[in-house]
C-alpha cells in the first residue's frame, strides 16, 4: 500500500510566534508525550528545543524541567 503525504509526519522548523514546514505532512509528534498533533491544532512548541508539544500543560513541564526528553 503506498502512503501519501497525507499520512506522514510533518518537519517543521519552530520561530518564536510560528512554524514554518519544511517537509509536508498532517501531523507532528509531542515531544513528551509522543502523541500525534495535526498541525491545525499545533499551538505550542519550543523554538530553542526545536520541540512541538501536544498541551500546555505538557509544553510548561518540559520548559520547567519536570519531563526531561
Amino acid at each position: 500500500m503506498l502512503m501519501s503525504s497525507s499520512d506522514k509526519a510533518a518537519k517543521l522548523y519552530y520561530g518564536p510566534s510560528s512554524f514554518r514546514v519544511l517537509r509536508p505532512g498532517t501531523h507532528v509528534y509531542c515531544a513528551v508525550s509522543g502523541e500525534a498533533i495535526a498541525l491545525a491544532e499545533l499551538h505550542y512548541w519550543s523554538a530553542e528545543r526545536q520541540e512541538a508539544y501536544a498541551s500546555c500543560e505538557i509544553a510548561t513541564r518540559r520548559l520547567l524541567n519536570l519531563d526531561p526528553a
